[in-house]
């Protein structure tokens, strides 16, 4: 450990403006195909979502008094819950742009619960707070998000299989075999080769192609009414409330893959940032990032293992280099024909890529029970789990809308069964 400690680079300013710059770009195409891929799977803006990536990584970096090397992109785990939200707005007659406005509350009230857990660890110490959080609960809660995302990956399949079949293999073949670079972006990869094999076979939609070439090189990312909270309508306070209800128990899990992450960078650059800058501090950043960019229609933000892989792999830990990724995600942000770009993607690569992806969100829930030696032969433990996946997903699928509905109130799969999760763990007795 001494000797790789010995070799890290913590100021990059020592190597240079240009080298600074190129590692600055290697982190944003480190985070770049996970960040775009969740505002086209949504239906959300992507410039709006580069914009905030960006915006919301620079705030992190000020709330955690500019020490934590991390990079904030598009959270995966909301995605059940935009989805939750949409087919409830869909059996209300709503559109997919004028539901997801009312997703964006979800998720901006998802945020503000970072900021009471925040104010927990610093008034009771993280042990205590953590027991709220068992990962009996919370490991088959992501665990489900992927299961339940599945099937939208598999119809975007059906639309082309041999253009997804190539986004899977080049993914799973630079993840087992690439090295470097390569090994570090194998979403970005994935998208490219699948992408451009299409376009080459007249695969893309005509329309698609049409805004491409009529798009404007420079453009502001978003139109103020029309976005976020601001296209919100006030006679639909009931399907407000049943969005709130819908996504923000999902913070649950995002904020302990929060803690993961930060342990995880911790562990990679040999600081303890639990202690300084403090958790309470980085989950204030995390939260105040995902309220930031949901008022204006982007995403929630979450930090990146992509980005901890890249920390690992060059040893250059400066936060500095982290912010100048964010800073031209931001510029990247500015650009319309860039935008219309990534809209112009075959649903099928995008289904491709989104397949593996969804699988691997289940496989972490799995290993967080692995991890955290959770007990399945202890009947509590197994009652608890099924209890937990059963509800979420059957309640996704069988239910209309994907929710229970309790007058004008629905409430999602995920959210209904982390609160029974919860419950269970609370009244069933523990085994001595």
């Amino acid at each position: 450990m001494e000797k790789s400690v010995s070799k890290a680079i913590y100021d990059a300013r020592k190597l240079g403006k240009g080298r600074m710059l190129i590692l600055g770009f290697q982190h944003m195409f480190a985070m770049f195909g996970a960040t775009i891929l969740v505002p086209t799977i949504t239906g959300l803006s992507v410039s709006a979502t580069l914009l905030f990536a960006g915006l919301g990584t620079l705030l992190f970096h000020w709330f955690t008094k500019w020490k934590v090397p991390a990079f904030l992109g598009s959270s995966f785990a909301f995605l059940g819950g935009y989805a939750t939200v949409v087919a409830m707005g869909n059996e209300l007659g709503m559109s997919q742009n004028e539901a997801l406005p009312y997703a964006c509350v979800g998720v901006v009230a998802a945020g503000l619960l970072y900021f009471v857990l925040a104010a927990c660890v610093k008034a009771f110490g993280v042990k205590k707070v953590m027991k709220l959080f068992p990962p009996v609960v919370t490991g088959p809660i992501v665990i489900s998000i992927g299961l339940i995302l599945a099937g939208t990956a598999v119809g975007s399949i059906l639309t082309n299989w041999w253009i997804a079949l190539i986004a899977i293999l080049v993914v799973i073949a630079t993840t087992i075999w690439g090295k470097g670079m390569v090994k570090i972006i194998p979403i970005l990869l994935g998208l490219l080769a699948s992408y451009i094999v299409a376009a080459l076979c007249g695969q893309l939609e005509a329309p698609k192609v049409e805004a491409l070439q009529e798009a404007e090189w420079i453009g502001f990312p978003f139109q103020w009414q029309n976005t976020g909270m601001y296209a919100l309508t006030t006679d639909k306070w009931d399907f407000i409330i049943t969005s709130v209800i819908a996504i923000m128990p999902i913070a649950l899990a995002t904020m302990i893959e929060h803690i993961g992450d930060i342990c995880a960078i911790g562990s990679t650059t040999n600081c303890n940032y639990l202690e300084d800058p403090g958790l309470h501090r980085t989950l204030i950043g995390d939260g105040a990032a995902t309220v930031l960019a949901s008022l204006f229609g982007a995403p929630a933000n979450t930090t990146y293992g992509e980005n901890t892989g890249v920390l690992n792999l060059t040893r250059v830990f400066d936060p500095r280099v982290v912010r100048i990724a964010a800073i031209i995600a931001v510029l990247l942000s500015f650009s319309p024909k860039f935008a219309a770009l990534i809209y112009a993607m075959p649903a099928a690569t995008i289904g491709g890529v989104s397949l593996i992806l969804y699988g691997m969100i289940s496989s972490v829930g799995i290993r967080s029970l692995v991890e955290n030696n959770v007990d399945l032969t202890d009947s509590r433990n197994l009652i608890i789990t099924a209890l937990t996946i059963t509800l979420a997903v059957g309640i996704s699928y069988g239910c209309e809308g994907g929710a229970l509905h309790f007058g004008g109130i629905g409430i999602s799969g995920l959210a209904f069964a982390a609160i029974i999760g919860i419950i269970a763990t609370a009244i069933l007795p523990e085994k001595k």
